[in-house]
């Protein structure tokens, strides 16, 4: 296959963007041979974080390089490379990022958010390779989803394919109660202090995330619904509570009203360490590959 051979032969950078943190990473052969990851004040001005990105990729980028992918927690005009109102990031209301890249370096350059990434990432480095049709869901502070149909990143006409986050659940949204935020707004509770209660089987911390599986299992029910992927795969700081909340999701996934399409159905947690940059690289994959 050209998205085989693609991932095999082909050089790329990735780029995240993310608030403070800005990861690159020259990819090839399913692997990110040079990177760097660094702070940045993201309450600087757009030229000065612009600069401190460029002199970033500068450090891996060479002639063997293709394409640049970028992502970024933000909406994106995919075909202009528009970056507007980047989260966390008060100067970025209007960035024409592909353009200013792409005449400095000279390649194409896909920029995308940073779900949609983690969700082609996952197609060509994780535990979606082997499916056609995958949803990513990234659950952290936020909830961000990222769709995978016919083997290629679908993102929807403004960049808002996949916001599952968003969908009214209960008098709120499932953004909610699907996130990390859900533990400090209900319960007080930092994630790390909920994450090692539950690790020592304290009954409080089970119970609670008992509740936040039954939630968590109705957003996947939401997203069978809408696309009816083979994989789901989760990544982001919720993903590290599954095995707690895991049994209490499936309790509920199991209720679709389609048997087949659960007994089909794989739920997955990312297992890869560099899923920020490689998905941001796996733009320019899924690119050429159509």
């Amino acid at each position: 296959m050209l998205q085989d051979m693609t991932v095999q032969n082909q050089c790329a950078v990735g780029v995240y963007l993310g608030g403070k943190h800005l990861r690159v990473g020259r990819v090839r052969n399913n692997v990110v041979e040079a990177s760097l990851a660094l702070e940045i004040d993201n309450h600087n001005s757009e030229e000065i974080i612009l600069k401190e990105i460029m002199d970033a990729i500068d450090q891996v980028f060479n002639s063997d390089v293709g394409g640049i992918g970028i992502g970024v927690p933000s909406l994106v005009d995919i075909s202009k490379g528009i970056v507007y109102n980047v989260e966390h990031m008060p100067a970025w209301r209007e960035v024409h990022l592909g353009d200013l890249l792409s005449e400095r370096y000279k390649v194409g350059v896909y920029v995308n958010n940073d779900a949609n990434c983690f969700a082609i990432g996952e197609k060509y480095f994780g535990k979606a390779k082997k499916y056609a049709n995958v949803v990513g869901v990234v659950a952290g502070v936020g909830l961000g989803c990222g769709v995978i149909t016919d083997n290629h990143l679908y993102s929807g006409t403004n960049c808002g394919a996949g916001e599952f986050g968003c969908i009214p659940y209960r008098d709120h949204n499932y953004e909610h109660y699907c996130t990390t935020q859900y533990f400090q707004i209900k319960y007080g509770l930092k994630p790390d202090v909920l994450f090692r209660r539950a690790k020592k089987q304290d009954k409080i911390a089970l119970a609670i995330l008992e509740q936040f599986g039954f939630d968590f299992g109705q957003a996947m029910k939401t997203i069978l619904y809408a696309y009816d992927p083979e994989c789901i795969v989760i990544g982001g700081d919720v993903s590290r509570f599954f095995p707690y909340f895991e049994e209490f999701m499936w309790k509920v996934v199991k209720k679709f009203q389609y048997e087949k399409t659960v007994e089909k159905l794989k739920i997955e947690v990312s297992e890869q360490p560099d899923i920020a940059v490689l998905g941001a690289a796996a733009l320019y994959y899924d690119a050429i590959s159509k």
